[in-house]
């Protein structure tokens, strides 16, 4: 049993619409990478150019946002649930 990983709507197209997916993964960077062996073309959605999770996508991992983890080397484990949220802005 892998990590459950929540999908947001505008990334359900690359998950062939699935709105959650299992990977096997021990980290963020880890599932990240998983994901995109399954999904090609997530991992550019998520991650930036210079391998930091994008201004615009929110991960938390158990309801804990993992800017105040440890980002992308933030552990988790089978029984944990993952999910991406993209930031919400307005006025």
């Amino acid at each position: 049993m892998g990590v459950t990983v929540r999908i947001p709507a505008p990334l359900r197209r690359v998950t062939n619409d699935q709105d959650r997916v299992e990977v096997d993964a021990e980290n963020l960077a880890d599932m990240v990478d998983a994901m995109e062996e399954q999904f090609p073309g997530i991992k550019e959605r998520l991650i930036d150019e210079t391998g930091s999770l994008r201004h615009f996508v929110n991960i938390y991992v158990n309801g804990e946002d993992v800017q105040f983890l440890q980002g992308l080397e933030t552990a988790i484990k089978a029984s944990d649930e993952v999910s991406i949220v993209p930031a919400v802005a307005g006025g």
